[in-house]
């Protein structure tokens, strides 16, 4: 279902654990809301936001995880929680879990499944997995060190998974940013939001595989990326080994974080390392040495408020891609990982939007 924007725009005070506040402007799709279970699930939000907390205290690195699959679910068919299921209406074919691009890097289901069950104990029937991941992505960014904003919720959840829908709809560690903005824009997001949002690596990493074409036998005449700080490249032979000294299996390579200098805090330090060569993909390399992205990168390395109101606009947006909205547009799955049975009825209660 394309997104419908309405006329009407949402400015949001939000109050995070800091002092100080974030002021966002939000172009909401018809038909979701602010606080749009306070009648039906008054519960909702706040029961993800406990549980995130208390899954990061024990593993901190849920954080990029979780801020990644609801990226990587809008991008794919829309943020329909499609990336949480495990089996296809169609025989023989894999799930968008299955693909490449998700796979064994997949991390924090498990925070979206305990959410899930949890809520479904309180409000049984009412509140979409696509609404959990959105929940949830926000708090993974607060207690990371972002402010918070509101999410607009009342997505539902979609009927099919396919590894085939993956292809073409996710960057990839080698894109441009003619490839970056290409996709993006072909979710109606724009080149701000690809730059602001690629923000996100300032914690998280990738492994070895995604990036060691940057180290080793680069080009003809250059061994290591000369885009990329030398000292840096020496750091990073030291933890990669060259092509045929390791393992090919990707699962089993060293992983090393984006942001080496604040790996587990969302700010904008990882635009302070583009600007010194210290980029890890490519793709991340392609926004300091692209004049069309440069000038921003710089804006925000300088400024962390503005990264930080400009991350939750983005964040607001990206949460608005396809979203199915309404009766008989998806479902309200009982389980994240399943579509419900055939013939289960589901009738959660649609609060009246009023604005």
């Amino acid at each position: 279902m394309a997104c419908r924007f309405s006329l009407l725009f949402l400015t949001v005070l939000v109050t995070a654990a800091s002092s100080w506040r974030v002021a966002v402007d939000a172009a909401i799709v018809d038909g979701l809301q602010v606080g749009f279970y306070d009648r039906t699930c008054p519960d909702a939000e706040s029961t993800v936001r406990d549980i995130v907390r208390a899954d990061l205290t024990n593993d901190p690195t849920l954080a990029a995880g979780i801020i990644r699959i609801f990226f990587h679910d809008c991008f794919v068919k829309g943020c329909d929680a499609s990336i949480l299921l495990d089996d296809t209406t169609t025989p023989g074919e894999e799930t968008e879990k299955d693909s490449s691009a998700n796979g064994f890097t997949l991390n924090g289901l498990g925070t979206i499944d305990t959410a899930k069950s949890t809520i479904e104990s309180l409000c049984p029937r009412t509140v979409s997995c696509a609404d959990i991941i959105a929940f949830a992505a926000r708090e993974a960014a607060i207690a990371v060190g972002h402010p918070g904003y509101a999410v607009a919720a009342g997505r539902r959840d979609g009927r099919a998974s396919l590894k085939s829908n993956v292809p073409g709809n996710l960057p990839g560690p080698s894109s441009t940013v003619a490839d970056l903005t290409r996709v993006f824009v072909g979710k109606g997001m724009s080149q701000e939001d690809m730059v602001v949002l690629s923000g996100a690596h300032s914690i998280g990493g990738a492994h070895c595989t995604m990036f060691s074409n940057r180290l080793y036998n680069f080009s003809d005449g250059e061994d290591i990326d000369p885009t990329m700080n030398p000292v840096y490249a020496g750091q990073l032979r030291k933890v990669c080994p060259a092509p045929g000294h390791t393992s090919n299996d990707p699962e089993n390579q060293p992983k090393v974080a984006f942001d080496a200098r604040t790996e587990q805090r969302l700010d904008s330090s990882y635009y302070k390392e583009l600007l010194a060569g210290r980029g890890l993909l490519s793709s991340d390399d392609a926004l300091v040495e692209d004049p069309a992205t440069r000038p921003l990168v710089e804006q925000l390395a300088r400024n962390e408020f503005l990264f930080h109101r400009k991350f939750a606009e983005a964040m607001q947006k990206l949460g608005t891609v396809d979203v199915l909205v309404g009766e008989g547009e998806g479902e309200i799955r009982l389980k994240c990982s399943a579509v419900n049975s055939p013939g289960e009825v589901v009738t959660p209660t649609i609060p009246t939007l009023s604005f």
